[in-house]
């Protein structure tokens, strides 16, 4: 694969009044890279399939070939850079509208520009996918702290809503830090959940979960923790324009101590009472049966 010029001469790729469509896959966009090759042609659109099309353009369909996408990603670190290959994958998991052909017209710069085009940052579509993949490692870094696991039978579970897909990017944190225990982290928006047990994981499709109601000891805990969250604050030093800027409201939803009314846990007495002796939570096991898949989500 050359760049935008061909090395054997000097034909240019053409503008084509062409929408590229795949499956939504990241191998299928690489094809989407292939198919731009093969036919010298750059469409004016890319998106998945059932996306919503702004233009009138005819719409093309490109299979995903497995062989072909392989091709397309083995370039990518020794014609341009690994560091490259990183930016592609962590761009294509962003949200930014748009990113299919971003990463389209990066990779026509890098095969073309080779290493130096990662130091583009006053090119347009260099800063583009830049800023792109800072917002999704930024919010992947806010999730480290704002997962809020809950002991559901034999499994702890939480439940999470990100703009971007951020699974791959905090899976290591998460299985690192609980190597010993069977959890689940479910990603709403896009339906997939990364699923531990010890001494395997995976990331795989799952459609419409919902959590079980929780038992007296999660309750409990639930209390404790929600009490403990609140009895550290200070009530001269609040600041809720400094909070909602550090911990932006849509991440609310999914934390327990966020659940009350502006924040503020209603307890009656004898629940902050029995909150300081819960029952200890049920002891962690192997994940069910219904849940030890195997395939991943790309």
């Amino acid at each position: 694969m050359g760049g935008i010029q061909e090395r054997s001469g000097s034909l240019m790729f053409k503008p084509s009044a062409l929408a590229y469509t795949y499956d939504g896959s990241f191998e299928g966009l690489l094809c989407c890279v292939f198919e731009s090759y093969t036919w010298k042609e750059i469409p004016l659109a890319v998106h998945s399939e059932g996306a919503e099309q702004g233009l009138l353009l005819e719409s093309k369909w490109i299979e995903t070939d497995k062989a072909k996408a392989e091709r397309v990603l083995k370039s990518i670190p020794l014609r341009i850079s690994p560091e490259a290959e990183e930016l592609v994958r962590l761009g294509f998991w962003s949200n930014t509208p748009g990113k299919e052909l971003l990463l389209l017209n990066f990779l026509y710069l890098g095969f073309k520009h080779g290493r130096k085009v990662m130091n583009m940052l006053a090119d347009d579509t260099v800063h583009a996918l830049q800023k792109a993949v800072q917002q999704l490692r930024r919010e992947g870094h806010l999730y480290l702290g704002f997962v809020r696991f809950s002991v559901y039978g034999p499994v702890m579970a939480a439940v999470i809503e990100p703009q971007g897909y951020i699974l791959p990017v905090i899976q290591e944190h998460f299985c690192d830090r609980f190597q010993g225990e069977s959890f689940m982290i479910y990603d709403q928006t896009h339906e997939v959940a990364l699923i531990h047990e010890p001494g395997r994981e995976a990331i795989i499709p799952l459609s419409g979960w919902t959590p079980p109601e929780p038992d007296e000891a999660e309750e409990a805990y639930r209390r404790l923790w929600t009490g403990f969250y609140h009895a550290i604050g200070i009530k001269e030093r609040r600041n809720d324009r400094l909070r909602s800027s550090l911990m932006p409201k849509r991440y609310w939803k999914h934390m327990v101590e966020m659940n009350g009314s502006n924040g503020v846990p209603a307890l009656a007495a004898a629940q902050r009472k029995k909150a300081l002796q819960p029952e200890p939570p049920k002891t962690i096991g192997p994940l069910p049966a219904s849940l030890r898949q195997t395939n991943t989500h790309t």
